[in-house]
């Protein structure tokens, strides 16, 4: 498979932003704890099992009062102020994620780290096809965008570590900073001009 890089003008209100660090932290901070499955669990004292039972008396032992066994001062009681299961998605305003990836498609442009081919098509899902098709480019790390569900192209990309294969309305900040270069098919470049300059 050859790939043929091309030169296309490039819209400057997309490729051509200014860079804004504070807007590329948060989005990171904001995806990475969209991801967070937030199931960390401890039992209290009412979800131990067993301890039921008064362990002895109220009064006239000496000792002091108890009513359970799976108190929280007890080995093997219950624990007092754990984590529990909660949801630690948020969502930050759609102007600030928009500019986010505006900041971080020129700087790919800017860093010369972004590539535009024709067109991405294997003849099959082969890893060994994707990895010739990467090293006619000379890049080891990338993120590749294409404009469409493409088996093929994903499937040739899956056992590459430092690869991934996103379709347009996938494209977000942390994958554009994770990998080195962005190499966008023609017909990517055309859906993500339209959708970024509505």
């Amino acid at each position: 498979m050859e790939v043929h890089v091309i030169k296309p003008t490039l819209n400057d209100a997309i490729f051509g932003a200014r860079t804004r660090p504070h807007l590329l932290h948060q989005t990171v901070v904001m995806q990475l704890a969209n991801r967070r499955s937030g199931s960390a669990a401890t039992k209290t004292k009412g979800f131990v099992r067993g301890g039921g039972k008064k362990p002895w008396k109220q009064k006239g032992t000496g000792r002091a009062r108890s009513g359970s066994t799976r108190s929280p001062i007890w080995v093997g009681g219950g624990t007092v102020f754990g984590p529990t299961p909660r949801d630690y998605s948020y969502r930050m305003p759609r102007t600030a994620r928009r500019e986010a990836l505006l900041s971080a498609l020129s700087m790919k442009s800017r860093e010369g780290k972004l590539i535009v081919v024709d067109k991405l098509e294997l003849e099959a899902a082969k890893t060994k096809i994707m990895v010739k098709a990467l090293a006619e480019l000379n890049v080891s790390s990338a993120l590749i965008v294409i404009p469409q569900a493409d088996s093929k192209v994903e499937r040739s990309a899956r056992n590459l570590p430092k690869v991934k294969v996103l379709r347009v309305e996938g494209l977000n900040v942390y994958d554009l900073l994770r990998y080195d270069h962005l190499i966008l098919t023609e017909g990517a470049l055309k859906l993500l001009e339209e959708r970024l300059a509505a």
